[in-house]
């Protein structure tokens, strides 16, 4: 017996049918940074676990060792390299940021104005823009292929174009509870904001 399966929706109804079936997330990434006059940038990779609302890991392994936690309530930004943790509350360092589309709670045209903006590449693309003038980001495109986010396009207020593309995307895996939590190693430089 065959199952007729509904055509696939917009980018916008794409994201809300994400953010709706996505408690959790873990995938790996790579990503780019094309600047105005520059052309492409060097490319960082790693992994990113995010547990919504608010609770996100990206760790970035190549070329340099980061690691970005959002715990809930604080922002922690570690930098091996520099042996530096820079720690900010999250509901400020969040706002409206891209990381605020993918760990933010469900309702996100509070914070964005969100428009379908076509296929390309085999995608159903979105283009949000933040509500708020104190956003550091000018847009961010969003491409989705069968309601999973395959490609993150955030253009800033420099004129940079950052691309994250993301692969091995596993949605509501089961997540241990430390995986959240942030001690700073013992003797690096803590910075608060």
């Amino acid at each position: 017996m065959l199952t007729c399966l509904p055509s696939l929706a917009g980018g916008i109804d794409q994201l809300k049918a994400f953010v709706a079936s996505t408690d959790s997330l873990q995938a790996e990434f790579s990503q780019q940074v094309f600047g105005q006059r520059s052309g492409a940038g060097q490319v960082a990779s790693g992994h990113v676990t995010i547990q919504r609302p608010g609770k996100f890991r990206w760790s970035y392994i190549k070329p340099y060792d980061q690691l970005i936690v959002g715990d809930g309530q604080k922002l922690w930004l570690y930098d091996k390299d520099i042996e530096q943790v820079t720690v900010k509350r999250l509901d400020q360092a969040l706002g409206s940021s891209p990381a605020a589309l993918l760990a933010g709670s469900n309702d996100i045209e509070k914070a964005y104005a969100l428009k379908d903006a076509g296929t390309k590449d085999g995608m159903e693309w979105l283009e949000a823009k933040p509500k708020s003038s104190e956003s550091t980001f000018q847009t961010v495109k969003m491409g989705f292929i069968k309601n999973d986010l395959t490609v993150m396009e955030l253009k800033d207020n420099f004129g940079q174009t950052t691309v994250i593309r993301f692969s091995r995307l596993e949605r509501n895996p089961k997540l241990p509870a430390d995986q959240f939590k942030f001690i700073p190693p013992k003797g690096v430089d803590v910075i608060s904001e």
